[in-house]
């Protein structure tokens, strides 16, 4: 199954290519130099609500408590 990958050349031009996950190499798209391709860092994003994750529930309940402090320091006025 091919997928999606980057690929880089010495020369510096960098190709989105569909290949297979075995695949290390393949012509450059610009020079036809042969390209590696590149390790993509993944996403990621934890969920804060949920409290799976203490850190990421913590800074969401802080920056919660400053948006319902400001909130109502504006109703009041």
């Amino acid at each position: 199954m091919a997928l999606l990958f980057d690929f880089e050349c010495d020369n510096g031009h960098v190709n989105e290519r569909m290949a297979n996950s075995d695949c290390t190499h393949m012509p450059c798209l610009d020079c036809e130099s042969m390209a590696k391709k590149l390790i993509s860092p993944v996403r990621t994003k934890l969920d804060p609500i949920s409290g799976d994750f203490m850190g990421a529930t913590r800074k969401w309940m802080k920056n919660r408590e400053q948006k319902l402090k400001q909130e109502r320091k504006a109703n009041s006025e």
